[in-house]
C-alpha cells in the first residue's frame, strides 16, 4: 500500500516518542499497520492502538475519546495539562514529545514528567497584525480588506497582507481567486480558533506589572477598577479568568487576574496603576499588561460596566491558566457558539 511522506514522518515521530518513555524490556517496538492517524503498534508482547494527535488541547482529546475504537495511547507533539488529565480520567495512556507520559496497560506501567519546555517562538508567519485580523474574523467581522481594516485599525495594505497569509495557511477560502466577485470565507472556524489560540499568547509583549488588591470579591474589585480607569479616560479590558467571570462564569476560584491597558512599557504600566490607586507589589494578584493587538483594544465589549477583551482573546488567555482555565475556555466557547 502506498504511504505518503506525511504518514512516514508521523509514524517515525510516534515511534520515537514511545521509544523515549517505554522501559528497555518493552521490545520489539514497531508499527504493524496504520489507518490515517491511527497506528497499530507492537510493543513487546502487547498490541496497542495508538493515535497521533499533534498539538492537542482538552477539546481535541475529548473528540478522540468520543470515537470508537478508542485508542490505548494518545501520542502528540504537545498535550496540554487538561488534555493529559482528560486522557488519564478515561483510562487512556498518553505520551508527548517533551518526554512526559502516563501509560498503564497490561504489564506496562509508565509515569514520566518530561523535561521543562521553554517558551516557543510564534508559529511561522503569525505576527501581531495577523493575530489581530484573525481575532476580528473570529468575532464575526467580514473577511474583506475594508471591513477588517476598519475593525482593527490597521492600514489597508497590512490588512490585505494578513488576509493573504491566513488564506495561504488554508484558514480562509475564496469562491474565485481574483476579481470583483471573489470573496473570502473562514474555511474552518474551529481550526482558525485553534491556530490563533496557539499563536496569540506567544505574541504578547513581555511587559507586565503586578499589583496588590483585595481579592475576596474579584468582580467588585474589577468594578471599582473600572470606575477609576473610566474617570481617567484610560482604555482597558479584562481578560482571562477575570473576563470569564463576566462572559461565561465557570471558575469558582480565581488565583490571579489580568487586565490589558494602553501602556507598552513597565513605567507606563506603573503610571496607569498610580491613576487607578493600585500599589505595585511583587506577587500581586492583579496583573496589568499591554494590549497585545489592535483588535483586542478596539473590539473589547462592555458587559454591565465591565470592559472585557474580545472572546477569542479571552479564550486564548484562559488556556494559559492550567487545567481549570482550559475547561473554562471550552465553556466560554460553548456559550459563544450557542
Amino acid at each position: 500500500m502506498y504511504r505518503t511522506d506525511n504518514v512516514i514522518i508521523t509514524e517515525h515521530r510516534l515511534l520515537s516518542a514511545l521509544q523515549a518513555v517505554l522501559p528497555p524490556h518493552v521490545s520489539p517496538l514497531a508499527v504493524i499497520g496504520s489507518e490515517g492517524p491511527i497506528f497499530h503498534v507492537r510493543a513487546g508482547q502487547h498490541h496497542l492502538l495508538a493515535k497521533w494527535v499533534g498539538r492537542a488541547s482538552l477539546r481535541d482529546v475529548r473528540e478522540v475519546l468520543s470515537v470508537r475504537p478508542r485508542p490505548d495511547i494518545i501520542v502528540g507533539s504537545a498535550l496540554s495539562l487538561a488534555a493529559r488529565q482528560e486522557a488519564s480520567r478515561h483510562g487512556t495512556g498518553w505520551v508527548d514529545e517533551s518526554g512526559a507520559a502516563e501509560i498503564v496497560t497490561g504489564t506496562i506501567l509508565v509515569s514520566r514528567t518530561g523535561r521543562a519546555v521553554t517558551k516557543a517562538p510564534a508559529p511561522a508567519r503569525w505576527t501581531p497584525v495577523v493575530a489581530s485580523v484573525a481575532e476580528a474574523l473570529l468575532c464575526g467581522v467580514k473577511p474583506t480588506t475594508s471591513a477588517t481594516s476598519e475593525a482593527t485599525g490597521h492600514s489597508v495594505s497590512s490588512t490585505a497582507y494578513a488576509l493573504f497569509v491566513l488564506a495561504d495557511l488554508g484558514l480562509l477560502s475564496a469562491d474565485t481567486p481574483r476579481g470583483p466577485r471573489s470573496g473570502r470565507q473562514v474555511a474552518d472556524p474551529g481550526r482558525l480558533l485553534a491556530e490563533y489560540a496557539e499563536a496569540a499568547p506567544l505574541l504578547r509583549l513581555e511587559a507586565e506589572l503586578r499589583c496588590g488588591v483585595v481579592w475576596r470579591e474579584p468582580t467588585l474589585m474589577l468594578a471599582h477598577f473600572a470606575e477609576l480607569m473610566d474617570e481617567q479616560g484610560t482604555t482597558w479590558a479584562a481578560t482571562g479568568s477575570l473576563a470569564s467571570l463576566v462572559l461565561a462564569p465557570y471558575l469558582t476560584d480565581v488565583g490571579e487576574g489580568e487586565v490589558y491597558v494602553d501602556g507598552e512599557t513597565v513605567p507606563a504600566l506603573i503610571n496607569i496603576a498610580g491613576r487607578a490607586r493600585l500599589e505595585p507589589m511583587e506577587g500581586g494578584r492583579l496583573v496589568l499588561r499591554p494590549f497585545p493587538t489592535n483588535a483586542s483594544r478596539r473590539l473589547a465589549v462592555d458587559v454591565d460596566g465591565i470592559k472585557v477583551a474580545p472572546w477569542p482573546r479571552v479564550y486564548a488567555d484562559l488556556r494559559l491558566v492550567g487545567v481549570r482555565g482550559e475547561e473554562a475556555a471550552e465553556h466560554l466557547r460553548e456559550i459563544v457558539s450557542a
